[in-house]
């Protein structure tokens, strides 16, 4: 790929508050060396010090029903914490109280970040609608959008555009707006979650079936952040 080409533009920024919960959809973020700020400051953790997720690892607990409920900063500001919404979308007043109840469980609580990260692998993750439109070919009839694949930033990409051509960022790095700078390092592997019924998206083992059989479990593009700055809706993503 030659060197200063536009890859694509931001179509949609996606934070997650509270990990393992839908996320919310902005304009524009701030990025710093975490990724975007306040995303997945927040987990419901157990007793042990595990995360609720959509997996048994060593650092998660498997929690069935989180991707229903829904997570925010209201007006944006992190520094209030966020709010959980129910799966009708009403927020919650005691969102610990509320997910002791939601998972029949007295030993969960939302926590914040503290010395252990609450991500899976990297600090931020791009997706491609060329390799989102190749998800939705390869499962006809199944309702598939980013959500199943929690990006932080889908990326339009041009027409004509392979799909899986996230593949060949890995290595490079590129900028959005004035001063974000970021390096492309690997994909994700995925996992069960993606599968998982979340709001108006049905369960669906197809969706994984699909990826593990075309392109080994792996799909969209993990960075990190070399240089913080802001994105928004429109930005190009340009390779340096």
């Amino acid at each position: 790929m030659d060197m200063g080409s536009v890859l694509g533009r931001i179509e949609r920024i996606w934070r997650y508050p509270i990990k393992s919960t839908g996320g919310e959809l902005l304009d524009e973020v701030a990025v710093d060396a975490r990724g975007l700020v306040g995303d997945r400051l927040y987990a419901v953790r157990d007793a042990e010090g595990k995360f609720g997720s959509g997996k048994n690892t060593r650092r998660f607990r498997r929690m069935p029903g989180l991707l229903q409920l829904r997570s925010r900063y209201p007006g944006g500001v992190v520094t209030k914490g966020p709010e959980l919404l129910a799966p009708d979308g009403v927020p919650v007043p005691d969102p610990t109280a509320y997910v002791r109840r939601y998972l029949d469980r007295n030993d969960v609580e939302v926590a914040r970040e503290n010395t252990v990260s609450h991500f899976d692998q990297l600090p931020l993750a791009l997706l491609t609608t060329a390799t989102l439109d190749w998800v939705r070919a390869a499962v006809p009839g199944v309702h598939v959008d980013e959500r199943r694949f929690r990006p932080n930033l889908l990326v339009r990409t041009p027409p004509g555009t392979p799909a899986f051509v996230e593949d060949e960022w890995f290595g490079g790095t590129a900028r959005m707006g004035d001063t974000l700078r970021i390096r492309f390092v690997r994909s994700s592997e995925r996992c069960v979650m993606t599968n998982e019924a979340q709001q108006d998206l049905p369960h669906s083992p197809l969706i994984l079936r699909a990826i593990a059989q075309a392109h080994d479990m792996r799909l969209d593009a993990l960075a990190t952040v070399t240089r913080p700055g802001r994105v928004r809706l429109g930005d190009t993503l340009e390779l340096t």
